[in-house]
């Protein structure tokens, strides 16, 4: 049984303060339709602009992630996105009044919990996961990280952080379900060294920085006066080195909390594919900048495979529709200007033609002869020439009639086309015929491969009106 989509059931606020901005900002999770996804929107801005969770929108890595669209952005948004993955909700929109998600504990506990509270509701489409279908990897050797996704029903991370420094030490995290994620990652919280904690407080980098939002690893010597200005810094009485290794500001909750963060991340920032995965996902020093770029990868992967599902394979050596004999009959054109061997398929609304591409024909005589490639506008012409059969089904005697281009738009050429290749050409009514005029869609392909696209406008016209074809 298919799972199906999941919104929020109530509405719920969280208030609190960004890290790095030091503003205090409110946010509201709301319910929204099915297929909507995560959705931002700057509510204190004009027009209040909204933002999709995407990975194409990432702007900035260095601090957390950050995504910017139609003139506004929102940061650290990484732990509120793997609460929602944790939590299964598949459709929401966040409102938002500053420009960084709250830090609160510097972990998803929050956002986790203000979700149980909303409760959710199951939508009525099914949810389409991306089923990982074959060993996927990301590396940047000069970090040493490594990044891959390997097929798996269900959904498994692990996680691998190695700093090389003593306190710390490697850590390894995983998850064997995303059922596991409330319990066992979300109260994850970030963390960092001293020395880069003193950094960004000197470059007044993290005005929002408490030390109850972040553990904080000692990797140096540190003597009783830097203790003492770290204490006055955050308000506090006093602050030690527990034997651990950490301040002592905060108690572990987890023996590897930094690696279960550092999972928790990776869940947040895949979010931004746009669609729930099924498979296992191992890293190795993973950080926002990598899991962003492995997340684009998958996306590119997907995006591929959907763009096949929507081009219909066709068999070109199929019994067809109508030859070339019987394509004259329909057509004025004749050779050496008829691009078209026959129609696989013809309906109301779409048709199919075959072109095979021969070196014997005369244009190759003076176009490339030593590189013959067959030109794009013999390619654009032998997809009009297709959608031209299905326009002339329209009229009562297509002997009678031509058709005569308007306006062609938004044509691609994605590959070479050489003699020895067959394209297959399918064209589809962008919208019904009105007043003799027909606006199409036409794609080429030479197997699985597009090797050409346009939007095509044509009108209808009687040959005693005119004498003058393409």
């Amino acid at each position: 049984m298919n799972e199906k989509q999941r919104t929020i059931k109530n509405e719920v606020s969280i208030s609190g303060v960004g890290l790095h901005t030091g503003r205090s900002a409110s946010l509201t999770f709301k319910a929204a339709p099915e297929n909507h996804g995560y959705k931002f929107q700057r509510i204190d801005l004009d027009g209040k602009p909204v933002i999709d969770a995407d990975v194409d929108n990432v702007t900035d890595t260095s601090r957390g992630t950050t995504i910017s669209q139609n003139g506004a952005s929102v940061s650290t948004i990484e732990h509120l996105l793997a609460s929602l993955v944790g939590m299964e909700i598949d459709n929401v929109l966040i409102e938002i009044d500053g420009p960084e998600v709250p830090i609160m504990d510097g972990s998803s506990s929050f956002f986790t919990e203000a979700l149980d509270r909303a409760g959710y509701v199951i939508q009525k489409l099914d949810r389409e996961y991306y089923t990982i279908p074959h060993n996927m990897h990301y590396t940047e050797p000069e970090r040493e990280v490594e990044m891959v996704a390997m097929p798996l029903e269900g959904y498994r991370l692990t996680c691998m952080i190695d700093y090389n420094s003593p306190v710390l030490g490697s850590q390894h995290a995983s998850i064997s379900s995303i059922d596991e994620f409330k319990t066992e990652i979300a109260a994850s919280r970030t963390f960092c060294f001293l020395h880069e904690l003193e950094t960004l407080v000197d470059n007044n980098l993290i005005k929002g920085g408490d030390l109850n939002n972040a553990i904080v690893i000692v990797d140096k010597d540190v003597n009783d006066s830097e203790l003492t200005s770290l204490a006055k810094l955050f308000n506090r009485k006093d602050i030690k080195v527990a034997k651990e290794g950490i301040l002592n500001n905060i108690e572990l909750r987890y023996q590897n909390e930094p690696a279960r963060h550092k999972l928790l991340d990776m869940i947040g920032d895949l979010a931004l594919i746009g669609v729930p995965l099924k498979g296992h996902i191992m890293a190795a020093r993973p950080g926002h900048a990598a899991n962003v770029a492995f997340a684009k990868k998958i996306k590119a992967a997907i995006k591929k495979e959907r763009s096949k599902k929507r081009v219909h394979l066709y068999d070109p050596g199929a019994k067809p529709l109508y030859d070339v004999v019987q394509i004259m009959d329909i057509l004025p054109h004749r050779p050496p200007f008829l691009f078209i061997d026959k129609i696989l398929e013809l309906s109301k609304t779409h048709v199919v033609g075959v072109k095979n591409v021969t070196m014997n024909e005369d244009l190759f005589q003076g176009h490339f002869p030593g590189t013959p490639v067959f030109p794009g506008v013999i390619q654009v012409e032998a997809m009009a020439q297709t959608g031209g059969i299905l326009v002339l089904s329209t009229v009562p005697d297509p002997r009678n009639y031509i058709t005569l281009f308007l306006k062609i738009d938004n044509v691609r050429f994605r590959a070479q086309v050489s003699p020895g290749d067959t394209i297959v050409f399918r064209c589809d009514l962008m919208e019904p015929i009105r007043r003799g005029i027909a606006q199409m869609k036409g794609v080429g392909m030479v197997g699985e491969k597009i090797v050409v696209e346009a939007e095509m406008m044509a009108q209808i016209t009687r040959i005693k009106e005119s004498e003058t074809t393409l």
